[in-house]
């Protein structure tokens, strides 16, 4: 399972800051949202339905691009996998 480190910080305006390495980003709603679920401890399958019921997305879209942003999640160092 992919998950958010723990120490990663998310405020509620998307602000994102890895104490780690001291970088800082900033995402878009989106992002923001499903960073707080992966923080939260949700599965994938329980962020894609989250998100796709807030937002109008299709299957295909919400798999690339969830799978793009966890990429870049992962280039950041943002991320654990177990």
């Amino acid at each position: 399972m992919i998950s958010l480190k723990k120490n990663i910080a998310v405020s509620e305006s998307g602000f994102v800051f890895n104490p780690t390495t001291g970088d800082s980003f900033s995402l878009n709603g989106v992002g923001t949202d499903i960073l707080k679920l992966m923080k939260d401890g949700k599965s994938e399958a329980e962020i894609k339905t989250m998100v796709r019921t807030s937002y109008d997305v299709d299957d295909d879209t919400f798999d690339k691009d969830y799978y793009d942003f966890l990429k870049m999640l992962g280039q950041y160092k943002l991320l654990d996998a177990e």
